[in-house]
């Protein structure tokens, strides 16, 4: 199983995270696939995408958005690709659309058959157990406009994931209280820093945070 867990933040950001991707995937010219949250607008941050990557090489990539209707000639050359990506956006709104499809189930198959899965913030948070963290802190979370009530996720990892952390007395309160009911790590990661996971191997690219059971503790990168 490899996936990348990408806080955000701007393209220098996340240079070294992206040079880690190409890395686990080990070969050249790789197919991408960009999977928006949305498809409102979607085209740009696409466009976005493939200047990311360009930098390194790449040349081919798919835009998939799954929340307008799409043809099966489409959705399996995406399960072809080398590498699948989720978007940033609203957590809740990405994985009604996710689940409604179908695509959920079929993205787990994808990463138990030797694909690579990324996410960024709402993508990444949708690759762990649980989507709790999308709706914490007040002041910093998804709107659950689509009343998503099943906060149940991918599971992919024996952790939770915190993107957009910022290392405050004011995030660490919301945090250290989320992790004393939860029995697993929560990672909190600045814009710019992220998780590699290469089967058994978990590996961490700029500052990482660990909340467990009430405790904070910095992971070096």
């Amino acid at each position: 199983m490899k996936l990348v867990f990408y806080s955000g933040g701007h393209e220098e950001e996340n240079t070294l995270l992206d040079q880690q991707l190409l890395k686990l995937v080990g070969k050249e010219d790789p197919l991408i696939t960009f999977i928006p949250s949305c498809s409102y607008e979607s085209e740009l941050y696409f466009k976005e995408f493939i200047e990311q990557y360009q930098r390194f090489g790449v040349r081919r990539f798919l835009h998939f958005p799954i929340d307008i209707p799409y043809d099966d000639i489409l959705l399996n050359e995406v399960l072809k690709s080398d590498v699948i990506h989720l978007g940033g956006g609203n957590t809740f709104y990405f994985i009604k659309h996710l689940k409604k499809t179908g695509m959920l189930s079929r993205l787990k198959s994808f990463v138990k058959e030797g694909g690579i899965l990324t996410g960024l913030s709402a993508g990444a948070i949708i690759m762990s157990p649980r989507i709790d963290t999308a709706s914490f802190p007040e002041f910093d979370c998804d709107e659950n406009d689509d009343n998503v009530r099943s906060f149940k996720a991918m599971n992919l990892v024996h952790f939770e994931f915190f993107p957009h952390y910022k290392n405050s007395k004011r995030y660490d309160k919301e945090l250290l209280k989320y992790s004393k009911q939860r029995g697993i790590p929560l990672y909190a990661c600045p814009d710019g820093s992220g998780i590699i996971v290469d089967h058994e191997n978990v590996t961490f690219s700029g500052k990482t945070y660990c909340f467990f059971q009430g405790k904070k503790t910095m992971i070096n990168n």
